[in-house]
C-alpha cells in the first residue's frame, strides 16, 4: 500500500505539471495581431511576424485601438519592453527627458561593428561624435562640395545610365539602382573617392558589398539571444563567420583611406571631404585639449575608422531608401507627377526659355527652392521613413505622456513607421500620398516636428538632413524630369526586416524618355 502510495503522489504531480504547462501552451489573450500566452508570453507572435516587424507593429496598434503595447518574453525570462508610435511618448523620449533613455550597452553590443561611431554611443563619447560632425556639417565648403556630389554624379553616372537604360528596353531594380547611386554619392562625400559603382556594367564591389551584409548581420542578431550569436562569433561560424570576413574587408578599405589621406594631407595635398574635416579637427582637438592623456579623447585611425563607417551607412541607407519610396510612390499617383513636372518646367523655363537639351540636370540652389517638390519628399518620408524604428533603454522609472510606466532597464522601440498610419495623429487620410498636408494656405512649408521622425528628434536629430534633402532633390528632379519610371504590374511592394526601410523583394521597373 505504501508502494502504491509512493508511486501515485508523483504521478499525479506529473500529470498536473503536464495539464497546467498544456494550459499555459494554448490559454491565451488575443486581439487580431497578437497573442499573449501564459507562459510564453506575446514571443510566438514576435517570432512568426520577425520578418515584417514595422508591418505587424501597425497591425497590433490598429487592432488594440493604441499608440502603445508590451511584449512580455515567456515566464522568467525578464523579457519586457513597450513598442510605441504615440506622437506624445516618442516627443518626450527623444526630447523632453532625452537624458533618460540612452541606447544603452545592449545596443552597443549589437552594434558593435559600429565600434564608437555617433550612432552606437551615450554621453560624453556621443557629444564628442555629435561635435565632430557639425562642425564639418555647417561649414559652407561643404555644403558647395555637396552640391557639386549632387551635380556631378547625376550627370556623369546616373542620366547615362537611365539613358542606356531607356534605350535597351530593360528591366531594372530601381532599389539596387537607388542603392548605387547613393554609394557612390557618399564615398564621394565623406573619402573624395569615385567608387563608380553605379555604370552600365553594374559591377561588384566588395566594399559595397561588405557594408550591406553587415547591417544585415545586425539585425539577425535580434533575433537570437545574445549568447547564441557571440558563440557563433567565437567560432567565426554561419552569419557571425561571415561578417566577420565583411568586416576585414571594410577595415582594410577604411583603413586605407584614413592612412593615404593622412599622407596627402601631410604633403599639402588638401581636399574637402568629410574624413579630411574630421582629420584636421581632430588635430585641432589634440592641441587644445589639457586633460591627462588617460582621461582625453583618442583622436586615431580607429576613431577615423567608426566615425566615417557610421557616415557611411547612414548617409547611403537614407538616400537610397528614402529615392526609392518616393519614385515608386510618384509612379503611381499621377497628380503628384503632374505637379512636380509643371513646378520643374517653369523652373526651366526661367533659366532657358524652354530651349534645353536633354537630358536636363537641375542646379541644386534652384531645386532648393521648389516647394511641391519638398512637400513630396516630405510625404513619401512620413510614409516611408528610412529608419521604420528606433530602440532605447530606461534609466529610471518613469510615466510616460499615455500612461505607459516603465522601469529602469526595459527597453523601447519607437515604432516610427506606424505613427504615418495613425488616423488621430495624421487624420484619416493618413495612409493616403498627398503632399498638399505640408503647403499652407500662403504656398508655404509647414512643420510637423513634433509627428514627423525621418530625420529623429531632440539632441540627436539628424545633421545630415539637408544634406539629405539637396541629394533627395537633385536626383528627384533630373529622374522625373527626363523619365517616366514605369512599375512593371503584378508586385508585391512591402517593407520587409532590415535595419533600413527596404522593399521585400526589390522594384522592377522600366524607364522612358519623357517627351516635355
Amino acid at each position: 500500500m505504501d508502494n502504491l502510495s509512493n508511486s501515485f503522489i508523483p504521478s499525479i504531480f506529473i500529470l498536473f505539471l503536464i495539464c497546467f504547462l498544456s494550459i499555459g501552451l494554448f490559454l491565451k489573450k488575443t486581439s487580431k495581431a497578437i497573442d499573449y500566452r501564459l507562459f510564453l508570453g506575446s514571443l510566438p507572435s514576435l517570432v512568426r511576424n520577425s520578418n515584417h516587424l514595422p508591418v505587424w507593429y501597425t497591425e497590433v496598434f490598429c487592432s488594440l485601438g493604441k499608440g502603445s503595447f508590451f511584449i512580455d518574453g515567456p515566464i522568467f525570462s525578464n523579457l519586457k519592453y513597450l513598442v510605441t508610435c504615440n506622437d506624445k511618448n516618442i516627443e518626450y523620449i527623444l526630447k523632453s527627458d532625452f537624458n533618460n533613455f540612452p541606447k544603452g550597452p545592449k545596443f552597443k553590443q549589437i552594434f558593435d561593428p559600429l565600434g564608437d561611431g555617433i550612432f552606437n554611443v551615450d554621453s560624453d563619447a556621443w557629444k564628442l561624435q555629435r561635435r565632430m560632425a557639425h562642425t564639418a556639417f555647417i561649414s559652407g565648403e561643404f555644403k558647395v562640395l555637396l552640391s557639386n556630389i549632387s551635380g556631378s554624379v547625376v550627370k556623369d553616372q546616373l542620366l547615362p545610365f537611365l539613358v542606356h537604360v531607356a534605350e535597351a528596353g530593360s528591366v531594372i531594380d530601381l532599389q539596387e539602382l537607388c542603392s548605387r547611386f547613393a554609394f557612390d554619392v557618399n564615398m564621394k562625400a565623406i573619402f573624395g573617392i569615385h567608387a563608380n559603382y553605379l555604370s552600365i556594367e553594374l559591377p561588384s564591389n566588395d566594399l559595397a558589398e561588405a557594408v550591406a551584409f553587415i547591417q544585415e548581420a545586425i539585425l539577425h542578431r535580434f533575433t537570437m539571444p545574445m549568447s547564441f550569436w557571440k558563440l557563433m562569433r567565437l567560432f567565426g561560424i554561419g552569419r557571425e563567420g561571415e561578417a566577420l570576413k565583411a568586416l576585414k574587408i571594410i577595415n582594410a578599405h577604411f583603413y586605407e583611406y584614413i592612412s593615404q589621406k593622412r599622407i596627402n594631407l601631410s604633403n599639402g595635398v588638401k581636399t574637402f571631404d568629410l574624413l579630411s574635416s574630421y582629420i584636421e579637427s581632430s588635430s585641432t582637438q589634440e592641441h587644445k585639449t589639457t586633460t591627462t592623456a588617460s582621461s582625453s579623447p583618442k583622436y586615431d585611425d580607429k576613431f577615423l575608422r567608426d566615425s566615417m563607417l557610421s557616415l557611411v551607412i547612414a548617409g547611403k541607407n537614407a538616400l537610397a531608401s528614402g529615392l526609392n519610396w518616393f519614385l515608386w510612390l510618384v509612379s503611381k499617383t499621377q497628380i503628384v507627377e503632374k505637379k512636380i513636372l509643371e513646378e520643374l518646367k517653369v523652373l526651366m523655363s526661367s533659366k532657358t526659355g524652354m530651349l534645353f537639351e536633354w537630358p536636363c540636370v537641375f542646379d541644386s540652389n534652384d531645386i532648393n527652392g521648389l516647394v511641391y517638390l519638398h512637400a513630396a519628399l516630405c510625404e513619401s518620408l512620413r510614409l516611408y521613413p528610412p529608419i521604420p524604428t528606433n530602440s532605447k533603454t530606461v534609466l529610471n522609472e518613469v510615466v510616460l505622456p499615455d500612461g505607459s510606466l516603465v522601469k529602469p532597464g526595459m527597453k523601447i522601440s519607437l515604432a516610427f513607421y506606424s505613427v504615418a498610419r495613425m488616423p488621430w495623429i495624421w487624420g484619416e487620410d493618413c495612409l493616403e500620398f498627398r503632399p498638399e498636408r505640408w503647403i499652407d494656405d500662403d504656398g508655404k512649408l509647414k512643420r510637423y516636428d513634433s509627428k514627423f521622425f525621418p530625420f529623429n528628434l531632440g539632441p540627436r536629430t539628424c545633421l545630415g538632413k539637408d544634406m539629405s534633402f539637396t541629394h533627395l532633390k537633385a536626383v528627384a528632379a533630373a529622374v522625373l524630369f527626363n523619365f517616366q519610371v514605369q512599375v512593371l504590374e503584378g508586385q508585391n511592394v512591402r517593407p520587409r526586416a532590415s535595419i533600413t526601410l527596404l522593399m521585400e523583394k526589390g522594384l522592377e521597373v522600366k524607364i522612358q524618355k519623357r517627351v516635355i
